[in-house]
């Protein structure tokens, strides 16, 4: 079922089972996808890394994400582009930016809690009823869903990351994400990233810490690596621009980079995939 308006804008709802699960690989700009698995015999490749995914976990993805299919059991999809809802421009409504999407290295999932469950398939059933009334009211409803859907999302997304009570400090975080996610390229320190959100470096690196998470400077140089991971495998731009790329002036720079972080160099990882 897709819902598709006068200026582009789409709704695009699908059970994806094994006949039609090229959908997955389907690369539409500006577009976001959120995957719920209704069982456990799911893999998915997802920029060259192989992940297994369970009954009730919810995946979300970009149209930067690089997704190939290995085992999929039932998989209900909803993709929606920018001009149906843009996360951004709504993010004080839905809060996802930096969570959901655009949150750096991380792969978001949740796992749907037994007692949120119905709202999930309320929330599916309400989605597939509006797609077929065709009426004036139709995406106004279809976007008041999808809002509600996300809301829901990233609720759960917050109390299974541990993330901080306090409103300023889960904003803090979010707005470390994305602008890491906008400027990892050239941006390479904590410092960086503190300048532009007026904290100091101690004050983020405290925040993380707070949260058992990974340090904020792991997770620029995450960023950085899965960027020059999904240039080596799926572009054919030599080695030294891909490392000119996410910011490194020399080809030595950038292979001691990726060997640390990954144990292999960028010619070797190229070679394996």
């Amino acid at each position: 079922m897709k819902f598709v308006g006068t200026t582009e804008e789409f709704l695009h709802l699908e059970i994806i089972e094994k006949h039609n699960c090229k959908i997955l690989k389907e690369k539409q700009e500006s577009s976001l996808s959120i995957l719920w698995f209704e069982g456990d015999e799911n893999e998915l490749v997802i920029d060259g890394e192989a992940r297994s995914f369970h009954k009730n976990e919810i995946l979300f993805l970009t149209e930067f994400h690089q997704t190939q299919v290995k085992r999929v059991g039932r998989i209900r999809m909803i993709r929606f582009n920018r001009p149906f809802y843009c996360v951004l421009k709504h993010d004080a409504e839905v809060s996802c930016k930096g969570v959901l999407f655009f949150g750096a290295s991380r792969l978001p999932i949740i796992q749907i809690p037994p007692k949120e469950l119905e709202k999930f398939e309320t929330l599916w059933k309400m989605f597939t009823i509006e797609m077929q009334s065709h009426d004036s009211l139709q995406i106004d409803m279809l976007q008041m869903m999808l809002k509600r859907y996300l809301i829901l999302c990233t609720r759960i997304f917050k109390q299974q990351r541990a993330f901080p009570e306090e409103e300023e400090q889960v904003d803090l975080i979010r707005e470390f994400n994305f602008l890491v996610e906008q400027h990892f390229k050239t941006k390479h320190s904590v410092a960086e990233y503190a300048a532009m959100l007026h904290k100091s470096p101690k004050t983020i690196s405290n925040l993380f810490s707070k949260m058992g998470s990974k340090t904020p400077l792991q997770y620029i140089q995450e960023r950085k690596l899965l960027e020059a991971r999904r240039l080596l495998r799926y572009s054919d731009l030599p080695i030294k621009e891909i490392g000119y790329e996410i910011g490194y002036n020399d080809i030595q720079s950038f292979s001691r980079f990726f060997k640390k972080q990954t144990g292999q160099s960028p010619s070797e990882y190229k070679e394996a995939g």
